[in-house]
């Protein structure tokens, strides 16, 4: 994260001799062993300095071939189910690539022994959260001697090691079901199942007093023996249930807090572990962890007293809790912050409100106002927000990269880095990977048959130097920032300015795929103060001087990400002043004081005093200099001015369009500027509520949710066999000039897993075939099927619980899904009437002036990390009555725009 500052900008370039000698030498770094190893046992850090990176133990590095195949049929590299073979010692011989990365600490996934091969699930534990044993290490990973050499050989490096840990629940050996009475009676109903060693509990006491049927195991009450969650708004199902089918364990049971307690200050004390992730925080009550971090208990003390007594007085636990918050909403967030409120509680929580809002805005191109809204509020909710990992993906969301691109990657990141909270770099991003659970090394799946540890990448390379740039620069890292202006409208400029210590920083973004103008920006600064060009995601950009009031005017080029630091004490003279520079380049300021001849007449405000509320065209008018040629933009849209020249009076008429504004809520604002000399016109604002007209209302067969075949089944959940939330009932469309709305009718909408966009176990994929533009592809990416009757698709939208991704055709085959597109879609929810609404801007459709003469097809399937396997028997999460390479369309619907 963070050292001193430095006193000259920092700049890509001089980089770049000492990289070119690094990557000379890749293979070598990149498995060299320390010379000295480390103590076991060194004290904390500031937690708020540091940068995380974070990996699965077994898709990282595989050092001890030996070690790969425990004989039950769970290891198979070509099999995303199964064991990989990575392993402690092959994290161990990649430190050197982590550190030269920038990264201060390794957060691994849990090393305990786990269940090795889930017959019911047909599923592995690779992952590390089906604990057997709390207290062991897993012989996939190693051994507990291999386990303490990685932490010597961290801390050696000036590093720390966090420990990924679960308190919630252990591996799946529980069955339990209501009776016919609808009622679950432990006793009767539960029983127990073996797994491919033939074990029906975990090894570790005193969680091997798993059977319900046995009075005294029932006695002990070390679970639950509950159901599996099917409704995760339903709080005692949140807390009691068995979360994917995981035996639930009861926390508020003094033996099973003493045993966790005993299990994870074993790894203090013995590995010199200096933080705990806690998995899946929220399904634990908020009062377990004064107990599990604080107790006084001689035989088990508490997670902090065992690090004290190691030298450890900053032991950090920060919490999982799932969910994102939807635009404008605290909701999750606020439950983030009760956990961090409990005195002696968790002291921390993974930020994922605002991993959300970086996905939306930088991925999906939502209104940049919507992070403006996740840093003011994370600053006004969070006491201590610089504490919380952030994040822009990990190994239960779809990666970045697999809904955007490496434009949107590069400015999350950035925005991550000089936001508050501890930076969390998940493995492969810095080589650019879109799959969720990929291999960095040749032998594992998904690893594409070459190791993936080159320090020459093109986003291995930047984020070593985004990483400097919040290190070199502690006011990033415990700074506070100050929101100066975002788009309310769409993807465009956000500003923010962070304080600390008497330094100060100016970050500007423009996440939108057109340059952006950022006009009369009030920086806060006295005028004259002198910015210095610090940091660029091209290039460094040139320094500015605030002008009149402390203002600044800016041209942002597209997707750019732009960092200056203000130099203190430094005042232009009266004399100085910078020049304006055209659209393009990085950056233009002006500190001139005259008022611009622009103006734009007024337009009629509401009796209210509100801007008007257009339901056409934007027709403007006003005056300039006679000839005068200016462009009027519109929500700092520069690719999209409308240039004007005034007539021999001066006097200018002009029309500009608004189907791109499908939110009548959102107040839009329009500008004359004068590129030449960065002059602008007072804004204008107005809202547009545009004619939807109804062109297609198409009733869809009910109960015809049965594939192309017929034959086809539901997972056996009964989430999707009882409500049928694939079965397609109506489909309805609007269009506003080159704008789309789609509305589907179903039997019902799941929400039982609290998914951020409203609808859970189902997943939607729209195809639009665009009328007059030639081109388009056939292929359904990864559905296993084409479009039916010779159609083309120009746009493709996927959306599901948690993702929202449109795409061109570009590129596209039967397993890329094309080249993302923003604005993605707004998704309306009504429970109510059974209805998901999409509505697409005539922006993410290219700008057609009709959409008379297209065609849509829109399918069901579901969606996690890939649309859910289908073979000839479902499965708990897997479609049945068809084969692997059989089409994966449950519904699908068909409509003609012919209006």
């Amino acid at each position: 994260m963070q050292a001193s500052q430095v006193p000259v900008p920092f700049r890509r370039g001089m980089l770049a001799f000492a990289l070119a000698l690094v990557a000379a030498t890749a293979g070598v770094a990149a498995q060299a062993a320390p010379t000295q190893p480390g103590a076991l046992h060194v004290p904390s850090p500031d937690w708020r300095d540091q940068v995380i990176y974070f990996l699965m133990i077994d898709r990282f590095d595989d050092a001890q071939l030996g070690n790969n195949d425990q004989g039950v049929d769970e290891y198979d590299p070509t099999d995303p189910s199964h064991y990989s073979g990575g392993d402690i010692q092959g994290i161990t011989r990649r430190l050197d690539y982590i550190k030269s990365l920038g990264a201060t600490a390794v957060w691994i996934t849990p090393p305990v022994a786990n269940q090795w091969w889930n017959p019911r699930g047909s599923y592995s534990g690779y992952h590390g959260y089906w604990a057997s044993d709390f207290g062991a290490v897993d012989a996939h990973y190693g051994t507990l001697a291999d386990y303490q050499a990685l932490s010597r050989a961290l801390h050696g490096r000036g590093m720390y090691l966090v420990q990924d840990v679960v308190v919630n629940h252990v591996a799946d050996y529980l069955d339990c079901k209501p009776g016919d009475d609808g009622a679950l009676d432990p006793g009767r109903d539960c029983s127990v199942r073996a797994d491919a060693r033939g074990r029906t509990a975990p090894v570790q006491s005193p969680f091997d007093r798993n059977d319900a049927r046995n009075p005294e195991q029932r006695a002990e009450a070390i679970y639950h023996w509950t159901p599996e969650i099917i409704d995760f708004t339903e709080r005692r199902q949140e807390l009691d249930f068995a979360l994917a089918g995981l035996d639930d364990l009861d926390t508020e049971n003094p033996n099973v807090r003493d045993a966790l307690r005993a299990s994870y200050g074993h790894w203090i004390r013995e590995v010199g572990v200096d933080a705990f992730r806690v998995d899946t925080a929220f399904h634990v009550p908020a009062d377990f962890f004064p107990d599990f971090l604080h107790s006084d208990d001689a035989a088990a003390p508490g997670m902090t007293r065992v690090a004290a007594a190691t030298g450890h007085d900053d032991f950090l636990s920060f919490g999982e809790g799932f969910g994102s918050d939807k635009p404008f909403d605290d909701t999750q967030a606020r439950k983030l912050d009760s956990y961090m409120r409990v005195p002696g509680g968790l002291p921390s929580m993974i930020n994922f409100p605002l991993y959300g809002s970086l996905g939306d805005v930088f991925a999906r191109g939502r209104p940049t106002a919507e992070l403006r809204h996740r840093i003011e509020s994370m600053l006004a909710l969070h006491a201590d927000p610089h504490r919380m990992p952030s994040f822009i993906d990990n190994h239960d969301v779809d990666r970045f990269l697999a809904g955007s691109d490496g434009a949107g990657l590069r400015q999350a990141l950035l925005a991550m880095l000089t936001l508050p909270g501890i930076p969390v770099i998940y493995y492969g991003t810095e080589q650019g990977f879109s799959e969720r659970r990929a291999s960095m090394f040749a032998r594992g799946v998904g690893s594409g048959g070459r190791d993936h540890f080159d320090i020459g990448a093109p986003l291995y390379r930047y984020l070593q130097d985004a990483i400097a740039l919040r290190r070199d620069h502690k006011l990033f890292s415990r700074g506070t920032p100050t929101v100066l202006a975002a788009d309310p409208a769409g993807a465009g400029a956000i500003a923010w300015r962070t304080d600390h210590d008497g330094n100060a920083a100016l970050v500007v973004l423009n996440s939108a795929d057109h340059p952006a103008l950022l006009d009369h920006l009030d920086t806060g600064l006295p005028a004259g103060t002198r910015l210095q060009g610090l940091f660029g995601i091209d290039d460094a950009p040139a320094d500015l001087v605030a002008g009149a009031d402390g203002e600044v005017t800016l041209v942002l080029p597209s997707r750019s990400g732009q960092v200056w630091q203000v130099e203190r004490g430094g005042v232009a003279s009266e004399s100085e002043s910078t020049s304006a520079v055209p659209p393009g380049s990085s950056s233009t300021s002006t500190t001139a004081t005259a008022s611009s001849v622009l103006t734009i007449a007024p337009l009629q405000t509401q009796e209210s005093g509100d801007p008007p509320t257009l339901t056409g065209n934007l027709e403007l008018a006003g005056t300039v200099h006679p000839g005068q040629t200016f462009q009027l933009v519109v929500d700092g849209n520069l690719a999209a001015a409308t240039a004007v020249r005034a007539d021999a009076d001066g006097r200018w008429h002009a029309t500009v369009r608004t189907d791109g504004m499908t939110d009548p809520a959102i107040e839009h604002r329009v500008v004359a500027f004068d590129p030449t000399s960065a002059h602008t016109s007072p804004a204008r604002p107005f809202r547009v509520a545009l004619d939807w007209r109804l062109r297609v209302d198409q009733p869809d067969p009910h109960g015809d949710d049965t594939g192309p075949t017929g034959n086809y089944s539901y997972p056996l959940d009964p989430g999707w066999r009882d409500l049928h939330p694939a079965d397609i009932e109506r489909v309805r469309v609007w269009t506003a000039g080159g704008a789309l709305r789609f509305e589907l009718t179903l039997p019902g909408i799941s929400t039982g897993w609290n998914p951020a966009n409203g609808f859970d176990r189902v997943a939607f994929t729209a195809y639009l075939q665009l009328p007059g533009v030639d081109g388009g592809a056939t292929a359904m990416p990864q559905q296993h099927a084409d479009l039916p009757d010779g159609m083309h698709w120009h746009r493709r939208l996927r959306a599901h619980g948690w993702s929202n991704a449109l795409f061109g055709f570009d590129g596209a085959g039967t397993t890329d899904e094309g080249t993302p597109v923003t604005p993605g879609a707004a998704i309306d929810v009504d429970a109510v009437a059974r209805t998901i609404t999409f509505t697409l801007p005539a922006t993410a459709l290219g700008t057609p002036d009709s959409l008379a003469g297209a065609k849509l097809h829109v399918t069901t399937w579901d969606y996690d990390s890939g649309y859910r396997p289908l073979a000839p028997e479902a499965g708990p999460v897997t479609f049945g009555g068809g084969e692997t390479g059989d089409p994966r369309v449950m519904d699908a619907a068909t409509v003609d725009l012919q209006y």
